[in-house]
């Protein structure tokens, strides 16, 4: 068949017909059409090459059209895409057996999915099935998907207006290095007060049916905070004290993103079950569950049922596979390492030419930067964060701030692991020619 010789849509008619046309789904679009991405770039459609610091959705961890991911596809679409949910294909056996290689026992049982909330929703649907429990305890700016269970344990936004969650669903506080609540007496973060606190309140309100905690090892969407080390132990401690199960969703964080294959690790802890997704598929949807035998074993006794039409599927479980090989063969955490130190200095740097930048944190690839109007205080300003963000489109750089109550505008900075120090750099002068524009207003 002949390419069509069609020419597009102007600008105005494609933006009349995504008004005309598509459901919103969060906020405004982002006024450019993307026309193709490559690596590190995005390119739009009026030939504007545009820096891309958020890897896709947090995603394409080797960055855009990466050749073997490409080789993959197209390999695996034209001998086996999709397949009856009950059968089974060599990819996806491959897949679930590397992923348990690159785990600490007894991690070595994976069920294959497509997003992050499906991932979360089995995850929880299988501790409740497991402990006969339904109470699911998570942080209070936490983000892990849109599906019902799954938007029942986020707080950090959607929860207004549609009607009751799912029942038994509890929120404790987030150990917040830098806008502390509970404080020693020189003025730190007293976690460990902090968490006694919060499980005295999940006592409280407990019907005794405690089912598992869903938390991030870094909370994304809620600003990219790092709980201080030694407080996962803690909080497994208070999990095995009441039966319930941990898990880990290690969506972003998962994969090397962090410097290590997954953030955990820094902790000493192994979680009951473990979801990933995003960084899983490098940008395509594919998501994993994994657990141990025992609890597998006993949700299979149980008639543990997620049949979905996607679950198994050897083309993005290909892809999977091809993601392993590269993080593997490229040593990509310990580029993620190299470069988050790189990327850590830079921001260090601008923090000091510019009085707003009140904290940077993060680990590895995955940095936050948050802007405050004044560091005593540390004030917010949803228009100053908005303000840079819409400056640094201008000068071609994708930018994803994420603005929560109490806390001031925090960038979100995960560029893939993929990246040059040389593109690292030019998101650093660009960031940082927007964050002195913004202030020349203010």
């Amino acid at each position: 068949m002949a390419a069509s010789t069609t020419a597009p849509p102007s600008t105005e008619t494609f933006w009349a017909d995504a008004e005309r046309h598509l459901v919103r789904y969060g906020g405004e679009f982002t006024r450019e059409i993307i026309d193709r991405a490559a690596g590190s770039f995005l390119f739009t459609a009026d030939g504007r090459k545009i820096l891309d610091f958020t890897s896709g959705q947090m995603s394409a961890i080797l960055g855009h059209s990466h050749p073997e991911i490409v080789a993959t596809v197209q390999r695996q679409v034209a001998t086996l895409d999709h397949l009856y949910s009950g059968m089974l294909s060599r990819p996806v056996v491959d897949l679930a057996r590397r992923l348990a290689d690159t785990l600490p026992a007894p991690l070595e049982k994976a069920l294959l999915l497509t997003t992050g909330a499906e991932s979360n929703e089995a995850a929880i649907r299988m501790a409740k099935l497991v402990t006969g429990r339904h109470e699911i305890v998570s942080f209070a700016r936490s983000w892990h998907g849109m599906t019902q269970a799954a938007a029942s344990a986020t707080y950090s936004a959607g929860r207004k207006g549609y009607g009751p969650g799912a029942p038994g669903n509890f929120a404790i506080p987030v150990p917040n290095v830098y806008r502390p609540d509970f404080t020693a007496a020189d003025g730190s973060l007293d976690w460990r007060r902090q968490l006694d606190f919060a499980f005295d309140l999940i006592d409280a309100q407990s019907t005794g049916s405690l089912a598992a905690c869903l938390v991030e090892p870094i909370l994304s969407s809620g600003g990219i905070i790092e709980p201080p080390a030694g407080y996962f132990a803690a909080l497994q401690d208070k999990c095995k004290e009441r039966g319930m199960l941990l898990i880990l969703d290690e969506a972003q964080t998962g994969l090397c993103r962090t410097g290590t294959w997954y953030a955990f690790e820094r902790d000493g802890v192994v979680p009951d079950i473990l979801t990933l997704s995003k960084t899983l598929g490098a940008g395509l949807p594919l998501a994993a569950v994994v657990t141990s035998a025992e609890i597998e074993q006993e949700a299979y006794e149980r008639g543990f049922l997620f049949f979905t039409t996607h679950v198994a599927d050897p083309l993005v479980a290909a892809v999977g596979n091809t993601v392993l090989d590269v993080l593997t063969g490229d040593k990509l955490d310990e580029r993620a390492r190299s470069l988050g130190v790189f990327l850590r200095q830079g921001l260090a740097d601008i923090a000091g030419r510019h009085e707003v930048v009140g904290d940077i944190r993060g680990r590895g690839l995955l940095a936050g930067l948050e802007l405050v109007v004044d560091r005593e205080t540390k004030q917010s300003s949803d228009e100053l964060g908005a303000r840079v963000t819409r400056r640094c489109l201008q000068l071609g750089l994708h930018m994803n701030i994420v603005q929560l109550p109490g806390m001031g505008g925090v960038f979100r900075i995960a560029p893939p692991l993929t990246a040059t120090e040389d593109e690292l750099s030019l998101g650093l002068t660009i960031l940082d020619e927007a964050i002195g524009d913004a202030c020349a207003v203010l």
